[in-house]
């Protein structure tokens, strides 16, 4: 998951193919892992081993993490080494104070005069974004993962605080109308850069969303309806739940379900209570024999409350209006402008092609449940409540017929992967993972690693802080925070840096200063039962770590000029390209080979056992994509024109069963309103699709760039380098397509558009 961070300046100055190579392959790849120790320089293999043992061994920790008590400073350095943030009162002071900074910066823009003033403008609105991020981003990390109250209520003060300034810098038109005026003059925007050119394009679409435009009654009509889409859409996520709560079962009317699951939720009598929401109708979906009870329990976890779906209509119809008056003919419209999709019509195009391209998958799926279902007495024709069930009994059958069970987890300890991590980075980029004492009031829990990445030729580029173990309040949900971007500092400029303690550095002979960019990673991975026995992990936390660290090395590599387009700092569906690709090589046997060994026999890991996992995995796939294909088809209805437009009223039910009758394999029911769960709708608003139009994107590139992992592809440095250089390091700063066009070399996708779309939709989602 990825943390939006904060940008200026939109809706208040906005937060911001698995190829399996045969078995002999693998051991091929194992003698990789010796070559590339062996060839490291002392110095980087002590590290190499530490950065193993540190998250392993909690006595290598201790021992690591206290040892700078004795030669540190012991006053506190505050949070991040940021030196304002000692303790809690410090987010306000803070706060203050860049308000303070931030004013001076919006007069500065609002007296510009001359043509240098004016070429100097994208900067000093960047700066006036970064002024507010420093403490924006850190704040927003802060109240929600920080232990100690004092600390989330201070965070929290502090954002409202900021947050309010941003919307009042929204009402000030004379910041938009200095940058159209230095947009519309050439002599002005031919002096700029490609990353001036990007922040001040990105700036104007910003504030012309904002409605800043607008006659006076028209931008109250749209604050009001701001704020409302903000209550309507949290009373829509806090109340996603069924109608009825229960439903009562007879024991044997659940044959087939685990019986200790069962016994949970029974009575004495002999009946069972089961939840329609949680975990346990799931269960039942997956294994109770009785159709019609699945029937059951299918219908009722889809049925929302009339009050429920109504919040979820007058929200539809509140954004429809924010689209109106900011003169778009959608929301979708409106939210896709500045994405690589740019219009309704394009997302259109691509999930039509990626369905047909799903379409044959999906039917394959089916007629092996058909066959299933009749060799067991039962009629052919599938249902919605029959999917989990049989695909769950097929996968059963092919497990059953493995030759191994899964043990994977005794070859990945959190230290194991976490270091080849670092040695695929190495690998195919020259980065690395140092691990680096932390000041006293830097880390906001004694469990916290801090990292420090270093690049061959560059030095030291970023600060990366592993908050990676459960704790009491902490959210379960792996995420990649962005506390601060990178920026090249200007020495002309003494308003250029905050020197606020937090890192900076200059590549080795070169005057240039940089911010670096400071990343937090969590996760909620069980700590180490003991000094000998470290954290395991399952293949699918490798995945996700795998992920998150997508995210970590595009906020690294994508070290831009300018902070508004920085790291992953890009449009929405562009910014899970480099997480979604992470999880390509996470399954690939030669970046396996570099790391993944038994923590207690140093054994290397039997390549079958993931293969059984992938294939598995694969069985289903076409159902799960053609879902968030319907999801997606949904989203876009959702914030067309129809809820203002509709004749007699907008009927989001309708317009679900229409979508679902169009692009959908198996009839839904006609007494449900799963629309009340769909929760994203929310947070998306017109742009749900990005999830598999990366996919799609990202499968692509593993194939043609990284050659699905063919001869040593997935730690190849030349293809390493040129997904760099096209892809990574341009942040936000280069339109996806030229960036999807240059990693490809197919010149045909380099301006979008709604071909290029379809061109996507037709590569597909085979994972």
């Amino acid at each position: 998951m990825l943390k939006s961070p904060c940008r200026l300046l939109r809706t208040s100055l906005r937060h911001g193919l698995q190829i399996v190579l045969p078995r002999k392959q693998y051991s091929v790849a194992a003698t990789v892992l010796s070559e590339s120790k062996s060839s490291l320089p002392a110095e980087h293999r002590h590290e190499d081993h530490l950065l193993r043992e540190i998250f392993d061994s909690p006595n290598v920790w201790r021992d690591f993490s206290q040892r700078g008590k004795y030669r540190l400073p012991n006053p506190p350095q505050g949070l991040f080494q940021n030196h304002h943030l000692t303790e809690p009162g410090g987010f306000l002071r803070y706060a203050e104070l860049t308000r303070t900074r931030a004013q001076k910066i919006v007069e500065e823009v609002l007296s510009a005069s001359s043509t240098e003033d004016y070429i100097a403008l994208p900067r000093r609105l960047d700066l006036l974004s970064d002024t507010l991020c420093r403490i924006l981003d850190p704040a927003d990390f802060v109240r929600a993962t920080h232990p100690q109250l004092p600390y989330r209520q201070a965070a929290t003060e502090a954002y409202a605080y900021l947050f309010e300034y941003m919307n009042l810098l929204n009402t000030t038109p004379g910041l938009k109308q200095q940058l159209d005026k230095a947009v519309s003059d050439p002599e002005i925007s031919r002096a700029w850069n490609e990353a001036e050119r990007t922040v001040a394009e990105i700036l104007l679409k910003d504030f012309g969303q904002s409605a800043i435009d607008l006659p006076e009654d028209k931008r109250q009509r749209f604050v009001e309806l701001s704020n409302e889409t903000k209550r309507l859409g949290h009373l829509f996520v806090e109340n996603m739940e069924p109608r009825i709560s229960h439903l009562r079962f007879d024991v044997d009317q659940l044959k087939g379900m685990n019986p200790q699951v069962v016994a949970r939720y029974s009575s004495k009598r002999g009946q069972v209570l089961l939840p329609t929401a949680g975990p346990a109708p799931y269960l039942a979906l997956d294994s109770v024999k009785d159709e019609s009870v699945r029937r059951e329990i299918y219908v009722h976890g889809r049925q929302s409350s009339p009050a429920h779906i109504q919040t979820l209509e007058t929200l539809m119809k509140a954004r429809a209006e924010i689209a109106s008056l900011s003169e778009y003919k959608s929301y979708a419209h409106r939210n896709l402008e500045d994405k690589m999709a740019k219009s309704p019509e394009a997302v259109n195009s691509f999930l039509t092609a990626l369905s047909a391209d799903n379409a044959p998958h999906v039917l394959k799926e089916i007629e092996e449940m058909k066959a299933l279902k009749v060799r067991e007495g039962e009629t052919s024709e599938i249902h919605p409540w029959d999917v989990m069930y049989y695909r769950n009994r097929i996968n059963a059958m092919f497990q059953s017929n493995s030759r191994k069970p899964d043990f994977m987890a005794a070859y990945f300890s959190l230290g194991t992967v976490m270091q080849g991590l670092s040695r695929l980075f190495d690998r195919l980029y020259g980065i690395r993972f140092v691990p680096r004492e932390t000041t006293p009031g830097e880390i906001w829990d004694e469990n916290v690693r801090r990292l420090d990445v270093f690049h061959e030729t560059e030095g030291h580029v970023a600060v990366l802080y592993c908050d990676l173990f459960v704790r009491a309040g902490k959210t379960p949900n792996p995420t990649h925070f962005t506390l601060r971007c990178s920026r090249l500092i200007s020495s002309a400029d003494p308003d250029e840096e905050d020197n606020d303690g937090m890192a900076v550095s200059s590549p080795p002979g070169s005057r240039e200063r940089f911010q670096l960019p400071v990343i937090a990673l969590v996760c909620d991975f069980p700590h180490p039962k003991n000094d000998t026995t470290p954290t395991l992990l399952s293949f699918q936390d490798v995945r996700t770590l795998f992920h998150e660290m997508g995210h970590a090395i595009h906020s690294i590599l994508g070290r831009t000029p300018l902070q508004v387009v920085s790291g992953t700092r890009c449009p929405t569906d562009f910014a899970e390209l480099p997480s979604v690709l992470m999880e390509s090589f996470a399954a690939d046997p030669s970046v396996l080979a570099l790391f993944a060994r038994h923590w207690e026999t140093d054994a290397p890991l039997p390549y079958e056992m993931v293969e059984n996992f992938l294939q598995t995995q694969r069985r289903g796939q076409g159902f799960q994509t053609e879902t968030q294909i319907l999801f997606s088809f949904l989203d876009q209805a959702y914030h067309s024109s129809l809820p203002l437009t509709r004749e007699g009223g907008f009927d989001s039910t309708k317009v679900f069963f229409d979508v679902y009758d169009k692009y959908g394999s198996v009839r839904e029911p006609r007494d449900t309103t799963a629309q009340g769960f769909f929760g994203h709708l929310v947070e998306y608003g017109g742009t749900y699709y990005s999830y598999l139009f990366d996919r799609a994107i990202a499968g692509k590139v593993w194939r043609d760039v990284f050659r699905a992992g063919k001869d040593g592809g997935g730690i190849d440095r030349e293809a390493g380098e040129r997904y760099k250089e096209e892809v990574l390091k341009w942040g936000g700063s280069r339109s996806g397509w030229a960036c999807v066009s240059g990693v490809l070399k197919d010149e045909r996708l380099k301006d979008g558009g709604k071909e290029a779309m379809e061109e996507v939709g037709r590569w597909g989602v085979h994972d």
